[in-house]
């Protein structure tokens, strides 16, 4: 835990700018896309933190992994493209694609966080990429963006084909269960633990009625994945397939 303590806030945002994108320019923009909420809080001088960059970098990653898509697989149908997108900006594929370029050496973030290994938690990981592309977007516009997500794309596309990530548990999920006639499946917490930076949660899936599967995480998201992987094991369903692909 030591050394992932000691890769938090090694990096400075112009030291990033020259790895991973040389002609971004804007350095101040790319230090806004770094900076966490509770490094602001530590910091009076840093102005703002990267979570409206964040909410831009999201949109703007499903229009550019939406069209890439689109281009890259031209005979795939509609349903399957919107599950590969979906697996492509799933926040586990965006804190990969963050690692892959050592993002977490140049988060900004606070002493709680730094401590707590923030910068290789997948949830931190994810939101700053998306920040990072927020930014890339505003100085760049799309053809930046592209630049930078396209080859990460690439690397792990056929990936996710073969070996079949593209299939969401909570959407087999639900397919299952409208397909069958029941309402779609309700996901509760059943406990919440842990810090505010280190939270951990406990779900439960409930189908027609009946608790089918359970699934825990240090996110809700991460947790109700879980869940949902659970219950279609549980179910015997786990090498099902709609009839539609």
């Amino acid at each position: 835990m030591t050394q992932m303590h000691n890769e938090c806030n090694r990096e400075t945002p112009e030291e990033l700018a020259a790895r991973i994108f040389p002609n971004l320019t804007d350095i101040l923009l790319l230090s806004r896309a770094l900076t966490h909420r509770s490094y602001l809080n530590e910091h009076p001088e840093a102005l703002e933190d990267n979570e409206r960059l964040e909410f831009l970098g999201d949109a703007v990653l499903d229009f550019v992994v939406g069209d890439w898509l689109y281009n890259r697989y031209p005979e795939m149908p509609e349903g399957d493209l919107t599950r590969m997108r979906s697996a492509l900006v799933h926040t586990a594929q965006l804190a990969d694609f963050a690692r892959s370029i050592q993002l977490g050496r140049a988060m900004r973030l606070g002493k709680g966080e730094t401590q707590a290994g923030g910068c290789e938690r997948p949830g931190l990981l994810c939101d700053t990429f998306e920040a990072v592309v927020g930014a890339i977007y505003l100085e760049m516009e799309v053809e930046g963006v592209k630049r930078f997500i396209y080859p990460m794309l690439e690397s792990c596309a056929d990936d996710i084909l073969i070996n079949h990530k593209d299939e969401d548990p909570k959407s087999k999920l639900q397919e299952w269960a409208q397909g069958n006639g029941y309402p779609a499946p309700v996901y509760t917490t059943r406990d919440v633990s842990g810090p505010d930076h280190s939270k951990f949660f406990v779900v439960d899936v409930i189908v027609n009625g009946k608790t089918c599967g359970t699934g825990s995480g240090t996110s809700k998201q991460a947790a109700t994945k879980q869940a949902a992987a659970d219950a279609l094991n549980k179910l015997h369903l786990s090498d099902w397939k709609p009839t539609q692909r």
